[in-house]
């Protein structure tokens, strides 16, 4: 298990992780969202919930929305996406209502955007705000805010948002879902029997290893995960990166019993 350290464990202070779903952990790579996934993923949370807190950064709301909406505009197909996530949003908070209440775990909505990040007062709410929830037992459920901003269906896949929320509130670790068993060396791909790289120490060289390729739902590839784990290493924060398409994918990695990969 994801020890904690003596001071820790003297004062019965619980580990704070964020964990970070993709859209495409969030549908298991298909056109729709996978309420077993998510029970998978409140089953987890409840076994661990003695221990640890968690605060979650969710993508997936454009791909609930396209479960039952086709939107027809001449807009710009940014403006079609920023719609659909607000179609899809509602719909996505509701599905993670109604899981995680039957494993009894409480959530909640917080919709953020990377202009949050730049002011101190609203870094500062962030902050108060999630403390209170998660004090509370309740579990936040973060998204970028699309229907205003557009950086992130543009680019990052929720993989920044989640690292700069991750330091933020000084988590202890960020465990990033995603559908690969970590990130696996560059040689390994190209001879196709990917080798994941179990842990990374050099971070400039790790770079290297990188083949980038955007997932289908999100749009976010590894790269992108790589820039996140820059952002919680500078803050001192371990990230790990596992296969979140398979079940139990966090006790496992937690008791070593997969293949993933530790960026420290």
């Amino acid at each position: 298990m994801f020890m904690v350290t003596d001071k820790q464990d003297s004062m019965q202070k619980k580990k704070r992780i964020l964990l970070k779903i993709g859209s495409n952990t969030l549908t298991k790579e298909t056109n729709n969202i996978s309420r077993g996934k998510i029970e998978d993923v409140a089953n987890q949370i409840a076994k661990l919930q003695d221990t640890c807190e968690f605060i979650i950064v969710s993508s997936g709301a454009i791909a609930v929305a396209k479960q039952f909406v086709k939107l027809e505009s001449k807009q710009e197909d940014v403006f079609v996406k920023q719609a659909l996530a607000s179609i899809g949003q509602p719909h996505l908070i509701r599905i993670y209502q109604e899981i995680f209440r039957e494993y009894g775990l409480l959530t909640s909505q917080c919709l953020l955007s990377y202009s949050d990040f730049e002011k101190q007062e609203s870094k500062t709410n962030i902050v108060n705000t999630i403390n209170v929830l998660v004090q509370n037992n309740y579990i936040p459920i973060i998204n970028e805010n699309d229907t205003v901003a557009t950086d992130e269906i543009k680019f990052g896949d929720n993989d920044k948002l989640a690292a700069l929320t991750a330091s933020l509130l000084e988590v202890d670790l960020l465990v990033i879902a995603t559908n690969t068993n970590g990130i696996y060396t560059k040689e390994s791909i190209e001879k196709g029997v990917p080798e994941t790289i179990a842990e990374v120490t050099d971070f400039d060289g790790l770079r290297a290893q990188v083949v980038n390729s955007k997932s289908s739902h999100g749009s976010g590839g590894m790269e992108s995960k790589i820039e996140a784990a820059a952002v919680t290493k500078k803050a001192n924060i371990e990230t790990w990166i596992v296969n979140g398409l398979e079940d139990d994918f966090i006790t496992n990695a937690f008791d070593n019993k997969v293949p993933f990969t530790k960026i420290k």
